[in-house]
């Protein structure tokens, strides 16, 4: 290698002695990195991008501030005695190299699990285990390979509350810039002759070409970067022929003025580059104060158990929650915020934090953090701090849990963006040519304002806005989806499965009568204090029914997610659950639905259920019908079988003794015949049809088990309203199609006014921005009149 730039960084070396493998450096930093590189068989990082790395920055004693474990406490995001997980923000991201080194740490330090870039906020969010490795170590080899974190011991919000306001400066040296050319242009405006002439013409000139520089090469570069990125990657992006355009005005002009030729067209390249940017300064805020995420994240609903001084159980809010509160956790819960074990049998699941699915055992006085799960029966635990409740989205929007429901309508969008560029490039390119031919002093700003006029932004902008703010209405409405694109998914399902227990009916409103041996008073709280610990629905139900009744510490716990319990207490033994799971169906003759007790493997009886159905749920069924295939599956028996029948419409299909896998399978088996499946459940036995279904809706009552298998949450006082929300799923992609419409027209006026030559380039400048700015009030005014009309939407239930 002849090359006088450094392999690793690209700098220029002084000196060619830094070298091995016929590689030159700049420093033995850079030269270190590669051997690390080499060693650990990741010089495949350099095929990504030329000269990719960073100098590694001299580091000696710099971190010794973390050997120090108070300070460490305060910067890890989670931390139990085996793993540790902290969040760095590292300026250097800067590609896909980056991201590739950085998720691949494990193989540099092999006691880091694992290493996830967020490639926007450039941070990175590391495992490892704390037994063997410490954070000043991982600190010091990412320092040691060119990505030096930044740490800010007074405000660790790295990277999230860092402001990036190069918009703004780019926006202002435009519009500077354009105010000074347009100024200076007077003279050429009113054809000033004589003294202006003879004098300043030149000098006017050659001021204008200066501050038309900073305006290209600073304020414009995010136009060149991502026209030449999207063509490296062979795609014609919507900033390609902006690009383009820019640097047609400019070459021209520059002409003109160098050979003394004309004064080019400096106003209209200022003007252009301003107007782009105001345009999507305008965008940003707009985004902003719609504010999506933050308005999803805000009203997301997760309710927690607390405990009162009185002994009393009451259901908050999780922002209701405050340090010092006692809160009850049942099996399959969710902890959602850091706290101290005060009694129970604890095995953790912190596969929603750390991938390990291997459960942590606790005991009292431990420290519990938020985002586990427990597993084993019922605990209570002191409150640390409030709930970080953009902590908890985060988990539910995690990698592991994302399922590839790829929607098709972002697809088109995609699509539509690439095929109008093609479309656009070759109207300018054969409107040139035409107006070369007959009038050449035509043919520059002909080709500029078709590539300008004819930027498809308004068709990139009209699906993120419109479903982005159906996503906040739908939030204010208690219906809170995962992201925007499960909207697009909601619009396209043909085939809705309803689970029975739980979602059509309601265990606020059940009766329930005993049939059997009494129970005596030690029996009932031994069976109080086992359904205290489950969140089954029929559970919480009968539990309700033991007011009276107090509760006592269990020796052991074990629930079957579909099947029943098993507990300890003292030499008593409970098994409760079906029939089927109590082994006793021969002897258990039963078409209800029911709970059957045994105690030391004696029968004692069984607490039947009659159910009833939540409001709308016929006029719901019946709606549907008209433009879905319905089903009801569940693992109760077929007790109710003729009922639902009577009932529901005729079409619907029934299936009963369906157990977890099952429903599943049932799923499966739409899909197979081309249907799109939405899958409506508690979120308990349904986990796995969730996650199956193209859309999997949780039906949450009072309690909210956290669920990462679905896609939406419905608050349950709002079930009523489940068949306006899918309707207003399809007026969105119908606002969409409008968009595009509308969007056509304008390109297409435009075109001809472009084609014709009538249309100079900074008017087409000015024009292109005020496409985008009625794209985004149009959408925001129909999805607001969309938002009003389902708000009223079964007002009087």
């Amino acid at each position: 290698m002849n090359s006088t730039h450094c392999y690793h960084c690209g700098d220029s070396c002084e000196n060619e002695d830094i070298k091995i493998d016929d590689k030159i450096f700049c420093c033995n930093g850079c030269k270190t990195v590669y051997e690390i590189f080499s060693e650990n068989d990741l010089t495949c990082y350099y095929d990504f991008q030329e000269n990719p790395g960073a100098i590694p920055t001299e580091i000696q004693g710099k971190y010794d501030f973390l050997d120090n474990k108070e300070i460490i406490e305060k910067l890890l995001e989670f931390n139990d005695d085996n793993t540790q997980i902290i969040t760095l923000y590292i300026p250097h991201i800067h590609c896909s190299s980056c991201i590739w080194v950085l998720e691949n740490l494990n193989k540099l330090n092999s006691k880091i699990s694992t290493s996830q870039v967020d490639f926007p906020k450039k941070t990175v969010r590391i495992s490892y285990n704390a037994n063997l490795t410490s954070l000043k170590e991982i600190v010091l080899l990412l320092s040691s390979i060119g990505y030096e974190p930044y740490i800010s011991l007074e405000d660790y919000e790295t990277g999230k509350k860092k402001v990036d306001r190069s918009l703004i400066y780019k926006l202002g040296i435009a519009g500077f810039a354009f105010g000074n050319v347009m100024f200076l242009s007077f003279p050429e405006y009113f054809e000033v002759d004589g003294f202006w002439l003879e004098k300043y013409k030149n000098i006017f000139r050659w001021l204008m070409f200066l501050f038309s520089l900073p305006v290209v090469f600073y304020a414009a570069n995010d136009y060149f970067i991502s026209a030449f990125k999207g063509l490296r990657s062979k795609i014609l992006n919507i900033d390609v022929p902006i690009a383009l355009g820019i640097s047609v005005l400019f070459i021209r002009s520059s002409i003109e003025i160098i050979f003394d030729l004309g004064t080019g067209f400096f106003d209209s390249l200022t003007g252009l580059v301003f107007f782009l940017l105001l345009g999507k300064f305008f965008q940003q805020k707009t985004y902003n104060f719609l504010s999506f995420e933050r308005d999803y994240k805000s009203y997301f609903p997760i309710a927690v158990t607390r405990i009162l001084s009185n002994k009393k159980e009451e259901n908050v809010q999780i922002y209701d929650v405050e340090k010092g509160d006692r809160l009850l956790i049942r099996n399959q819960e969710l902890i959602p915020v850091d706290g101290i074990l005060i009694n129970g049998n604890a095995q953790i699941d912190y596969s929603f934090v750390t991938g390990e699915a291997e459960p942590v055992a606790k005991k009292s006085g431990d420290k519990l953090f938020a985002g586990g799960k427990q597993l084993s029966g019922i605990l209570e635990m002191e409150v640390l701090s409030s709930v970080s409740q953009s902590y908890l989205t985060q988990l539910w929007s995690n990698d592991v849990f994302k399922n590839d429901k790829t929607s098709s309508f972002k697809t088109l969008t995609d699509k539509i963006s690439k095929n109008f560029t093609i479309i656009v490039l070759s109207i300018a390119f054969i409107s040139t040519a035409f107006w070369l031919f007959f009038d050449a002093s035509k043919a520059l700003n002909v080709f500029t304002a078709v590539l300008i006029i004819a930027c498809p932004c308004a068709i990139a902008l009209a699906a993120p806005f419109t479903l982005g703010n159906l996503l906040r209405i739908f939030g204010k409405q208690k219906f809170y989806l995962k992201n925007a694109t499960v909207i697009e998914q909601l619009a396209s399902i043909d085939s809705i499965i309803f689970d029975k227990t739980g979602t059509l009916t309601t265990n606020k409103e059940s009766t329930i009568s005993y049939d059997g041996i009494a129970l005596n008073q030690q029996e009932k709280r031994i069976l109080k204090s086992s359904l205290r610990a489950s969140n089954h629905p029929l559970s919480r139900t009968l539990y309700n029914s033991f007011d009276d009744i107090e509760a006592l510490e269990l020796d052991d716990y074990n629930e079957f997610l579909g099947k029943g319990i098993e507990s300890k207490y003292q030499d008593n033994k409970l098994k409760l659950g079906s029939a089927s799971f109590l082994n006793s169906e021969d002897k258990i003759a039963t078409f209800d639905t029911s709970v059957h007790i045994n105690f030391n493997d004696l029968y004692k009886g069984k607490f039947t259920f009659k159910n009833n159905y939540r409001s709308g749920v016929k006029s719901i069924f019946n709606t549907f019908k008209k433009n879905y295939d319905l089903a009801v599956v569940s693992g109760d028996n077929e007790g109710e079988k003729k009922y639902l029948t009577d009932f529901l419409p005729k079409e619907t299909t029934f299936l009963f003794n369906q157990k977890p896998n099952d429903k599943l399978e049932v799923v499966k088996a739409q899909q197979k015949s081309l249907k799109k499946v939405a899958m409506i459940g508690d979120g308990l036995n349904d986990a796995g049809a969730l996650a199956q279904s193209d859309v999997g809706i949780a039906l949450s009552e009072n309690i909210n088990v956290f669920s990462p298998a679905c896609d939406a949450i419905l608050d349950a006082s709002q079930f009523h309203k489940i068949e306006a929300f899918f309707k207003a799923s399809k007026k969105a992609i119908t606002i969409i199609k409008y968009c595009f419409v509308l969007s056509l027209c304008y390109n297409v006026v435009g075109l001809y006014f472009a084609i014709s030559g009538q249309l100079m380039p900074v008017i087409a400048a000015i024009l292109m921005p005020l496409s985008s700015i009625s794209i985004v009030i149009f959408t925001t005014i129909s999805t607001n009149i969309l938002g009003k009309k389902l708000n009223k939407s079964h007002a009087n239930k």
